[in-house]
């Protein structure tokens, strides 16, 4: 999802593939912000004004890359470039479309105000085709490399967003999916578009009459990566074999009790989305003393995670989505320590699917619904079997909402210096 790449008339890849993470086009969504177009782009495309965006992108090369824009006849995501080359066909389905910011987010159809901005017309995207659309895989170099037959059909599916929360049997308005792999999210399939007016999360099609609501933060996992790598590039060489690993530093975290003993972590490693969108967020270790150390670092990470998505849980409350049932997904799902942290921070459940790997099985239920195995969406919870549920404890859902409160102000009073 958010990826784009610009290929020629023949299909040759002119650049390399564009990644949400990468904030090249910042001070072009900063002039978007800045006009008063801002608030009606959101209101017609889901999508809040941010560089994670294609679109924003689009118009950085526009403006960047003069030469290569003329000669680039489709601007793709990486899982249309990889369906083209199964199928031969260029498509895409409303779940990636919707992640480019150029998606009408009622009619389906991609956006004319938006399609003005990026200064592209529609037919240099791909046509829209329903997630159940398939076609065979014409190429066999490719086919055989896979170990399937040639002519074995492509489902073309949805995003990895759409599909997590499909996978994680969080298929109704009152169930929402607590993700934290790389990044993170807080999401809900919902059966009718929900904005906010102040634009802090997003609503993103999934076919005609689901929606995925919620928002989303850089650095999940990022951020503990980001530190593990930092305790080891710091280390000796004679001692790279006692290298740390994420799960050494996890255990590390473990050794420190809630609040990390009032260090707090704003975990921007990579900037910011949801609630606040603030494009030039950084990180931030708040309240270090000569009585902290490591292993307090790793847990403010991991509570710091937790508070991201906390606030964007208050932007769901706020906007009147009573969530009842909380799933977890990601692979902070293999960490009871960061589990127990989200639920005492949400102060909510969590119950973790037996299967982890939600976003595949999400992606392996398309195949079930473009056949007629499974009439509708909802009707998937059959297949989703669950496993073990964190609860919260009580005195530590007490003592994080003192924290987060602390953690809201030091962010607060941080945004002019970003």
């Amino acid at each position: 999802m958010h990826t784009v790449m610009a290929v020629d008339r023949i299909g040759r890849p002119l650049t390399g593939i564009v990644t949400w993470v990468d904030d090249r086009a910042v001070p072009q969504a900063q002039a978007v912000r800045a006009s008063t177009t801002t608030h009606e782009l959101y209101r017609r495309t889901g999508c809040p004004v941010h560089c994670i965006y294609p679109l924003y992108k689009i118009v950085w090369l526009r403006e960047e890359r003069q030469g290569l824009l003329h000669e680039a006849r489709h601007f793709i995501s990486a899982k249309e470039y990889v369906y083209r080359c199964l199928t031969g066909e260029y498509a895409v389905d409303p779940g990636i479309a919707a992640g480019t910011g150029l998606l009408d987010v009622d009619g389906l159809d991609w956006n004319e105000p938006a399609l003005a901005l990026a200064g592209i017309e529609a037919n240099r995207l791909s046509p829209l085709r329903p997630s159940t659309y398939s076609r065979p895989i014409i190429d066999a170099d490719l086919s055989d490399q896979m170990g399937l037959d040639l002519g074995t059909k492509v489902v073309l599916g949805s995003s990895d967003a759409a599909n997590s929360s499909m996978g994680a049997g969080a298929l109704h308005a009152n169930q929402a999916t607590c993700m934290v792999g790389s990044s993170g999210a807080y999401r809900i399939i919902s059966r009718q578009v929900i904005l906010d007016e102040q634009a802090r999360s997003w609503c993103y099609a999934i076919d005609e009459q689901h929606w995925l609501v919620g928002g989303a933060i850089n650095s999940g996992g990022l951020a503990l990566t980001w530190l593990c790598d930092r305790a080891n590039q710091a280390q000796s060489p004679l001692s790279a074999a006692t290298s740390l690993s994420v799960e050494d530093l996890i255990a590390l975290a473990g050794q420190v009790k809630p609040g990390a003993e009032r260090l707090i972590c704003l975990p921007f490693f990579a900037g910011e989305r949801s609630p606040q969108w603030n494009m030039n967020a950084r990180s931030v270790f708040w309240g270090l003393s000569l009585d902290h150390d490591l292993r307090h670092m790793a847990r403010a990470v991991l509570e710091g995670v937790a508070f991201r998505i906390r606030s964007v849980k208050e932007v769901m409350d706020e906007n009147g989505i009573a969530i009842e049932d909380v799933r977890a997904s990601g692979g902070f799902t293999q960490s009871r320590l960061w589990l127990q942290i989200m639920a005492d921070v949400l102060d909510q459940p969590l119950t973790i699917p037996a299967w982890g790997e939600t976003s595949s099985l999400g992606a392996a239920f398309w195949v079930l619904l473009s056949n007629g195995s499974v009439r509708q969406m909802e009707d998937l919870a059959q297949w989703v079997n669950l496993g073990e549920t964190v609860v919260p404890t009580a005195a530590d859902a007490v003592l994080y909402d003192d924290v987060y409160s602390l953690y809201k102000e030091i962010y607060t009073a941080m945004k002019n210096q970003f």
